[in-house]
């Protein structure tokens, strides 16, 4: 699959099918080699004598001074260490300088990843890339490369981080020493997933200078919403097994004044890398937040590597839900619970990664002996009179269990005890991760509220693993309303189940089934990223009453669940009117005022053959074509006519809308060349007649709907310090949406 955003070619960043985008610059020959992950091929670079050895990209890559590029590769050698690097050059092809990466710390056969970062030079108008081996001893040493990629930095979306505290590719300025440390960079082997893209070569390198705790914070602080929860995560190496890593989520007044630290300590399995999160609300006083890391009890000269470092606002898996993070996956701690009765115990599941639904973690509820518990989450804040759900992801660890009773405890606004919904008992046998929900509505007067778990073991020494914890107002599945003002219907869904497949039709009175479009294409068997999702139906026929079937499947093919809208009719308010609409981009549909319908033809293809001694001609006909006319329409502004030429310009498929019992169905359309003209001879008049030549076209099938795909302000805000940064980047403000850079 091809990096995104990668300026290399398919070829050259894979190998496959062939070496065509790789030439030897130094020591080297290549030839392609088996066995890749990014496809099967790999670059084997083979060194001719003793001494570097050096290859580098074919084709050279636009790039503009002063903007941050970012290379890596996976690499794969035995003998000898690599490094990569970015060569830039100048409008003539030739180099100004070159930023390479430091090199990796040992050589390793399995594959792991190289990474640089650097801003482009003053003067470089092109750059490739380098790889190198860092000096053989001898002839036909061996190294393979693959998964290449040259581009703008990958960063984490959301990310309160710049790419320059996200990662280590740059520097390590990102980051000062607090306690008994210093702060460098180092490339250690790290096997990263082909796809994973966020990691990069160059870790963080926190060293203990002597024995004792060994701390380094970040020197970026940007800004937070005092009430708001963040949540934050980093890769985490320590040095041995038994070492105390932890990472650290601070906030700071507006005077730089720490003022709350939360901690996670990493209870690691071995000496690799593995993510750690913590998570934190922003106290009132809240303007800034960072992150620290450190080891506690380090040895002198013990390092702790850091990789991937995030801050963002917490988005949960279940939207709307009033239980924090901590509460919920149990990344640091038991997260508050508390066990009301009987004899279980509750602490948060060691080591890392040995079970979890979500994160790295869940709260192991253990019972001695064969008898019922009851364990008890923090408060959390709910509105009375309304239904609420809860739930809890659990699994049966150990020993066994007759059953799990999952249900809400409701508290006035002075903690009085309001009473407890019946909830509801289901059976966990051993084997898999289980959901288990309950429905309640909220006593007059609740403004606080429970998750409470009840757990009956049947025999002593019984585990049971609990995670995902979520309580929310629960609205409806399938909400549908109208916009007319934009011409399309907003289907909102929610508690969808993630990893299903979905198809969501629109229905007419007769019957009629259509696809509806979303991101990637029309909405068939699609994979579920999102509990909730808001769908735009500008496709929706005008005038029709319609409602929609979505259907959810477990598997290709096996439906699991069907749901289904109330019905809604799009109007138009003035049937002189008509949309234009480009199916990919909703943002440039335009209502126009039609002048003239079309008058139509259809044209077919004919031969005709005069026979001898027949009086008439014989025929041959292929199929009759669609509908080809003239629209004539007005624009009525300045805003229209552009809006109206930005439609155009694309050249796509187009859908034209009219008023029903105008005579015309809705229709796909492609437009050839356009008239406008003026409607007088004043030249301050602002309507304009156009003239669009229209031919019927089939429903594209593959169009997907652009977006912002998860973007937000918080990450134009990362990356550029003034709007006036904007201008030189993105040409307009649908360039930005879509984050369609210039060049």
């Amino acid at each position: 699959m091809a990096i995104p955003g990668n300026l290399l070619s398919p070829t050259t960043e894979s190998v496959d099918p062939n070496t065509s985008g790789w030439a030897p610059k130094l020591n080297a020959t290549i030839s392609k080699g088996g066995g890749g992950r990014n496809g099967d091929g790999c670059l084997l670079v083979k060194s001719k004598a003793a001494g570097e050895t050096q290859v580098r990209t074919v084709s050279s890559y636009t790039v503009t001074p002063g903007v941050t590029y970012q290379a890596f590769a996976d690499a794969s050698g035995a003998t000898v260490p690599e490094r990569i690097g970015i060569r830039w050059l100048n409008a003539l092809g030739l180099e100004i300088s070159l930023t390479w990466s430091l090199v990796t710390m040992t050589a390793a056969a399995a594959w792991h990843r190289i990474s640089v970062a650097a801003v482009a030079p003053v003067g470089a108008y092109k750059a490739q890339v380098l790889l190198s081996m860092m000096t053989p001893a001898a002839p036909n040493v061996v190294s393979y490369f693959e998964n290449v990629y040259l581009g703008l930095p990958i960063r984490t979306t959301g990310n309160l981080f710049g790419f320059g505290t996200e990662s280590t590719e740059i520097d390590a300025s990102g980051w000062t020493p607090e306690v008994n440390a210093t702060v460098s960079r180092q490339v250690p082997v790290v096997s990263w997933s082909a796809t994973w893209y966020w990691a990069g070569g160059h870790t963080l390198a926190i060293t203990a200078t002597a024995a004792g705790n060994a701390a380094a914070a970040t020197v970026d602080r940007p800004a937070v919403t005092p009430g708001v929860e963040y949540l934050a995560h980093a890769y985490l190496q320590p040095p041995t097994l038994s070492s105390v890593a932890w990472i650290e989520l601070r906030f700071y007044d507006a005077n730089g004044n720490q003022i709350q630290t939360t901690r996670a300590v990493l209870a690691p399995p071995g000496t690799g890398m593995y993510r750690q999160y913590v998570s934190a609300v922003a106290p009132a006083a809240a303007a800034t937040c960072g992150i620290a890391a450190g080891l506690d009890g380090a040895a002198a000269g013990q390092v702790l590597r850091l990789e991937t470092v995030v801050v963002q606002a917490y988005s949960p898996s279940v939207t709307g839900t009033v239980i924090p993070y901590a509460s919920s996956s149990f990344e640091q701690g038991t997260g508050g619970w508390t066990v009301v009765s009987g004899p279980a115990t509750a602490a948060r599941t060691t080591p890392w990664g040995v079970a979890a639904y979500t994160g790295s973690y869940s709260l192991a509820v253990t019972s001695a002996t064969a008898a019922t518990s009851t364990l008890r989450s923090p408060l959390a804040p709910v509105t009375g009179g309304v239904n609420w759900r809860a739930q809890i992801i659990v699994r049966h660890g150990a020993g066994s269990w007759t059953s799990v009773r999952v249900r809400t405890h409701w508290y006035d606004s002075v903690g009085g005890d309001l009473g407890t919904s019946t909830g509801l008992a289901y059976a966990v046998p051993p084997g898999s991760w289980y959901q288990l929900v309950s429905d309640a509505v909220a006593p007059a007067g609740a403004v606080q509220a429970a998750v409470e778990v009840v757990g009956i073991a049947a025999s002593s020494a019984s585990v049971l693993w609990v995670d995902g914890v979520a309580l929310w107002q629960v609205l409806p599945l399938v909400a549908v309303e109208t916009v007319p003002s934009d011409g399309y219907i907003r289907l909102t869904l929610r508690e969808l189940p993630v990893d299903y497949l979905m198809s969501v039709y629109r229905v007419t009175p007769d019957g009629m089934r259509a696809l509806v479009r979303g991101a990637d294409g029309l909405i068939e068997m699609q994979p579920i990223a999102s509990d909730a999702m808001v769908l735009e139906d500008h496709e929706a026929p005008l005038g029709v009453e319609v409602w929609y079937r979505i259907e959810l499947y477990s598997s290709p093919g096996v439906i699991s669940s069907t749901r289904s809208s109330d019905s809604v009719t799009l109007t138009l308010a003035d049937i002189n009117t008509a949309w234009l609409k480009d199916p990919a981009n909703p943002q440039r549909n335009c209502l126009v005022v039609v002048q003239e319908a079309p008058d139509w033809e259809r044209p077919i293809e004919q031969a005709s053959f005069v026979v001898r001694g027949r009086r008439n001609k014989v025929v041959l006909s292929g199929r009759r074509q669609g509908l080809e006319g003239d629209l004539a329409i007005w624009t009525r502004s300045d805003a229209e006519r552009e809006a109206l030429h930005l439609l155009l310009d694309s050249g796509n498929t187009l859908l034209w809308q009219a008023n029903p019992g105008m005579g015309v169905k809705d229709m796909y359309v492609a437009v050839a060349n356009v008239g406008e003209g003026r409607i007088g001879k004043l030249a301050q008049e602002q309507w304009r007649a156009w003239s669009l030549p229209l031919t019927e076209q089939d429903m594209p099938v593959t169009t997907g709907v652009n977006g912002a795909a998860g973007r937000t302000w918080q990450d134009v805000v990362a990356e550029f310090a003034t709007c006036a940064d904007l201008l030189t980047v993105y040409a307009t403000s649908e360039d930005l949406l879509l984050d369609r850079r210039m060049g």
